[in-house]
């Protein structure tokens, strides 16, 4: 499994796709991603879930803190934010994990 490196900050988000919405979702969903990774705020993971194919489990490890702030001002990701909200409906949102040492 992947880890967060130093600094980054884990988030985990739980979404569905509008009905009708699927494909433009996952289309919106690559320009986003890529407009993350290209300005080196996060990297990120999308899943499906094999017992639920209608949820998505995005796996975001933000750089920092700072990265994401940045990232909540940069026009191109707005964008996608903005047209995901007519896209997808969020399920569940965690903001921020730690790592637990077991």
């Amino acid at each position: 499994m992947t880890s967060a490196m130093p600094g980054e900050i884990l988030s985990v988000a739980i979404y569905e796709p509008l009905p009708g919405k699927e494909q433009e979702s996952l289309t919106t969903m690559r320009a986003l991603l890529a407009a993350l990774s290209a300005n080196g705020y996060s990297r990120d993971m999308l899943y499906r879930d094999k017992q639920s194919p209608s949820q998505y489990v995005l796996l975001r490890y933000w750089k920092s803190a700072e990265a994401r702030r940045t990232a909540q001002e940069d026009p191109e990701v707005q964008r996608s934010w903005a047209k995901l909200a007519h896209e997808i409906k969020i399920v569940k949102v965690y903001e921020q994990l730690d790592d637990v040492d077991v």
